[in-house]
């Protein structure tokens, strides 16, 4: 069990259960309607598979409270029909599976309130759950540092490790354990099974959390299908990965 936790959050596959609650991530519904608008043509299977991998999840967890870390949908500036229907149909699944959903706002969820609203939901900045303030990652706010809580969990990286296999690079999802200024951090992969993220030891940090600073002290708990994998701190990931390539 030790591996699965991280600042005593446990990784339920691509999400983290604290007590009774599952908290995920970067869904990107819609996101294949949008690469299919750009001549890039892959079927939507994307959210029949995040109803699966959830249910698989409340077989193995007794969650009554489920919070979607932001990112709800994928497109910035307006609905498309595809994230209208499968955003509230996946909102009225939520509802009949958890007593409680939260849904924070993410950097694309500029237009997620009127879907929520027709569902009486609320979209929150943040959401405190005992020692852990939730929020998507996308900014930082003064008056985040100053709550008490001592654990920030954050998405909007979309975090994943690239591992070489001979000639070929798999990637793998993962979370970062680590540290911002007094306070603990957890950075959480997508729940999105489109791609599977931004490869953190080829690409450059997208959060304000993460950016314009040495990330090497992170740790890595890689994650393939309920399994994880913890492969130590980044700065020893990279010293292997310079002796061999």
């Amino acid at each position: 069990m030790e591996e699965k936790l991280i600042y005593n959050a446990e990784i339920a596959d691509l999400g983290l259960f604290i007590e009774n609650t599952l908290i995920i991530s970067d869904l990107h519904i819609g996101y294949e309607q949008s690469l299919n608008r750009e001549g890039i043509m892959v079927p939507r299977f994307q959210y029949k598979m995040i109803l699966e991998r959830l249910h698989e999840i409340l077989k193995r967890y007794n969650v009554t409270r489920v919070v979607v870390n932001g990112d709800l949908k994928h497109e910035f500036g307006r609905i498309t029909r595809q994230e209208w229907m499968e955003a509230k149909n996946f909102i009225e699944f939520l509802k009949e599976n958890f007593d409680e959903v939260i849904l924070i706002k993410g950097n694309h969820d500029n237009f997620t309130k009127f879907i929520a609203e027709k569902s009486d939901l609320a979209v929150y900045e943040t959401y405190s759950l005992g020692n852990y303030i939730i929020m998507h990652g996308d900014k930082i706010t003064d008056d985040i540092m100053a709550k008490d809580n001592s654990t920030i969990i954050i998405g909007h990286e979309h975090p994943c490790i690239g591992i070489r296999n001979g000639e070929r690079l798999e990637k793998i999802k993962c979370f970062l354990k680590g540290t911002y200024k007094e306070k603990n951090i957890i950075v959480m992969p997508s729940f999105n099974f489109v791609t599977e993220g931004s490869d953190i030891l080829h690409e450059k940090p997208l959060s304000p959390f993460l950016k314009n600073r040495s990330i090497e002290e992170f740790e890595v708990y890689g994650v393939e299908n309920f399994e994880v994998l913890y492969f130590g701190k980044i700065k020893d990931i990279l010293a292997v990965k310079n002796k061999f390539y």
